[in-house]
């Protein structure tokens, strides 16, 4: 039978077809407050180089520390070459670069935090390992080999964070393994657990530890003896980048991507039973802008958020009725 003779039905479910496609768009952007941040803070230097800011925490004396690649790009495969410039500022609650240490030491920065004691940890995904240093920048400590990747008890999966339980260290590794490891001030490895698509950033408070699982879209809850209490799914399926304790089981968080992976940098507030409480947009304008990566609370309440592409960290404060 003849083509033809079926020509026009095709050519009309074609066109229909094309109709509903073009019908179908990506669900709008959420629509938060926006929450308006500090300008001028921090003060960079002429000449630093300031780029991919990875990391933020703040100190007991308040003062705050960045990890930043500065001017280096994540491009896969990772180079082999550390950054020469210096990757750590640490700046005064003011926002005055008052040290700057770290050149030629990392290849792929990525986690930033300060133990009680006032140490500095740092995490290297392209290095595969986990640093400790004075303050000064004095390197006192390394876990995992350097290059290898492995599963267990002498190496990590590109790492991506370091909290503290006590005097224990606990390293949300990573981006290829699917773990939480917890080691000893010495360094010795106690154990590890979970299954994990990006462990990408891991808190704790004085009953709980939280962890960011990243592309699950989701936060789970532990006990510190490491029995899941709960696990929270993210707004719509939006991914959680990093997460903060603010007392009595209520966390902060921000979110880098959204359910369609757009982009963007939202944070979130979450009662003690997980429920929702507030949003807030630090984002910058633009398609893509900005992805949230990381966060610290300051003893003042000051909160800051750092911004890969947009290569910032910005200060913040949340409304009263949230703190």
């Amino acid at each position: 039978m003849p083509l033809s003779r079926y020509a026009p039905t095709a050519i009309a479910v074609l066109a229909l077809l094309a109709v509903a496609a073009c019908d179908i768009s990506p669900s709008p952007r959420e629509e938060v407050p926006t929450l308006p941040v500090d300008a001028g803070w921090p003060a960079i230097p002429a000449g630093a180089k300031f780029g991919e800011v990875s990391a933020v925490d703040v100190d007991a004396q308040g003062n705050i520390w960045v990890l930043h690649r500065a001017g280096r790009v994540w491009e896969e495969p990772f180079p082999d070459t550390p950054i020469a410039e210096p990757t750590v500022f640490k700046f005064s609650p003011e926002g005055k670069l008052i040290a700057q240490w770290g050149a030629g030491v990392f290849v792929m920065p990525h986690g930033l935090s300060i133990d009680p004691q006032g140490k500095v940890w740092i995490t290297d995904v392209a290095l595969e390992q986990v640093f400790r240093f004075s303050p000064q920048g004095q390197q006192e400590l390394v876990l995992g080999e350097k290059g290898v990747t492995r599963q267990d008890a002498g190496h990590f999966g590109r790492p991506a964070d370091v909290a503290f339980l006590g005097d224990r260290v606990l390293v949300a590794d990573g981006y290829v393994n699917t773990r939480l490891a917890e080691f000893a001030p010495d360094g010795s490895f106690i154990r590890d657990w979970g299954d994990f698509r990006v462990a990408h950033a891991v808190a704790a408070d004085d009953t709980r530890i939280y962890l960011a699982d990243r592309e699950n879209a989701r936060i789970m809850v532990y006990d510190h003896a490491g029995n899941l209490i709960a696990e929270r799914k993210s707004p719509a399926g939006n991914h959680t980048y990093s997460l903060k304790p603010l007392g009595a089981g209520r966390l902060l968080a921000v979110e880098g991507r959204d359910g369609t992976d757009r982009k963007g940098a939202i944070l979130r507030v979450y009662a003690a039973d997980g429920t929702l409480e507030a949003s807030w947009d630090v984002g910058l304008r633009g398609e893509d802008a900005s992805l949230g990566h990381d966060l610290a609370i300051g003893p003042d309440g000051h909160v800051y958020v750092t911004d890969v592409p947009g290569g910032r960290v910005v200060r913040v404060r949340l409304p009263a009725e949230a703190k």
